[in-house]
């Protein structure tokens, strides 16, 4: 078998069949034309004349008379695809054509529209990318849990509740980050934007009110280094429960409607906490939130025994998703995924005491696991899949020497500078364009009155 290349032109003394030149194939456009050029090889057999049969492409066709030799008895004849039009022999009559196997062609398609014709594709215009909307209109979270710089985290949601246009998709959080997701998916099933409003502000009103070590541990705002310093080392051990649950078990299912939870008009919930027999996350949906699964997402090992539910035992989701980002980005329908980091993930200062150290470890693990999970997205996006574009607002780039600072610190000046740097920092990222976007404004609302959300007095 070999190829055979068409001459310039004339004829030859060696082939009585008359060949019109053959054009050379060009470089692929989209065009029909040039889809049959790159389709098309030429074979031939040493004493077979080839033909052309037809060829049938999306709104072009290209036909050719066969002329065939009689094949000879031990050879296979192959098909000749060609694009100019064959001339019959001059000799002997035409014989009866041999079977032809007509080799199979790669139907091209338009890849855009593939109930349109090609040649009907190619005349549509090109129209640019509609602008994208901004602030967005749907929208997912992913809240890191902290302690009490989880209260900056309380600043962004305030401030995301005064934009009606933009909705919420799916919320994701750990530790005292679930329970932010959790009080604003009730509030927001209870009583709109303003409900969920005054549910957060109550919330946080009362932790600083009674700035107790009940609120403190509710929050997970414990380290290993404080939990020994300030109790000794077998509550370190985790020897015996300081504390009865039921407290904290009450407080929680007096602020948030958990049946709510579950309506339509709640978000999608992503809850996570630690299996203590593996250590692998388990995340929890609205229909499984229950006070136990909040205090399991919140419960630090060093403070008070496991959280049992259906069986497992659970320790801070801090620990395996911190907070969840791949399973919410996975989840979501919207377009954009906002991260809210409030645990520092810089110091410039080295930890000498034990307290300091432990802390710093904290730190490190936290982040060490949010990173890795966004390292996870970039590389998918890398890969030709499409997550959500993710947006991160840190407390530590609002707040200078935030490392410094305790995660147990109910001050209530501390925590009403944390809220009001949550809020700035979101209605700066509400009004600057992403780069390299083209954007159009939404209408602006009307803000909710001002208010001083620790003094409010709220029925």
């Amino acid at each position: 078998m070999w190829l055979r290349k068409s001459n310039s032109g004339g004829s030859s003394q060696d082939d009585p069949i008359q060949q019109e030149p053959v054009p050379q194939q060009a470089a692929p456009i989209r065009s029909s034309a040039s889809a049959l050029l790159s389709a098309a090889q030429i074979w031939s057999t040493e004493d077979t004349t080839t033909a052309a049969p037809q060829v049938t492409e999306p709104a072009v066709t290209v036909s050719a008379p066969p002329v065939v030799k009689p094949s000879q008895p031990d050879t296979t004849v192959v098909a000749e695809m060609i694009l100019a039009t064959g001339a019959k022999p001059a000799t002997a009559a035409e014989p009866r054509p041999a079977a032809i196997e007509t080799p199979a062609v790669t139907e091209v398609k338009p890849a855009a529209a593939p109930e349109k014709s090609l040649a009907e594709t190619i005349a549509t215009p090109q129209l640019p990318p509609a602008p994208r909307v901004w602030p967005p209109r749907k929208l997912s979270l992913a809240l890191q849990g902290g302690g009490t710089l989880s209260a900056f985290a309380w600043g962004v949601l305030e401030r995301l509740l005064e934009e009606p246009a933009c909705d919420f998709d799916t919320i994701s959080g750990a530790s005292a980050g679930a329970i932010n997701a959790a009080l604003l998916a009730s509030g927001l099933a209870e009583g709109g934007r303003e409900g969920a409003r005054q549910l957060l502000a109550q919330f946080w009103n009362r932790m600083t009110s009674e700035a107790s070590f009940r609120s403190v541990m509710l929050l997970g705002g414990f380290s290993p280094a404080s939990a020994s310093v300030s109790f000794g080392p077998h509550l370190r051990a985790g020897r015996f429960n300081p504390l009865d649950l039921d407290p904290l078990r009450d407080l929680l299912a007096g602020s948030i409607n958990f049946d709510a939870l579950q309506s339509a008009a709640a978000p999608r919930l992503l809850i996570a906490a630690t299996r203590v027999r593996d250590g692998g996350q388990q995340m929890f949906r609205n229909a499984d939130i229950t006070p136990d699964v909040l205090l399991a997402s919140s419960c630090p090992p060093q403070v008070h025994c496991a959280v049992d539910i259906d069986g497992d035992a659970y320790w801070d989701g801090g620990y395996g998703a911190n907070p969840p980002v791949v399973s919410v980005a996975h989840e979501s329908s919207a377009a954009d995924l906002l991260v809210v980091q409030v645990t520092p993930a810089r110091d410039n200062y080295i930890p000498v005491t034990s307290a300091a150290i432990d802390r710093r470890l904290d730190q490190i693990t936290a982040n060490a696991v949010l990173n890795a999970e966004l390292a996870a997205l970039e590389w998918a996006r890398n890969d030709g899949l499409h997550p959500p574009r993710v947006h991160r607002l840190a407390a530590e780039d609002e707040i200078e020497g935030l490392a410094q600072r305790s995660t147990a610190d109910l001050g209530r000046s501390f925590i009403a500078m944390l809220h009001q740097r949550g809020r700035d920092a979101c209605d700066r990222w509400l009004h600057q364009a992403p780069n390299g976007t083209t954007l159009v404004t939404q209408e602006k609302r009307p803000a909710f009155p001002s208010t001083d959300a620790l003094t409010e007095v709220l029925a």
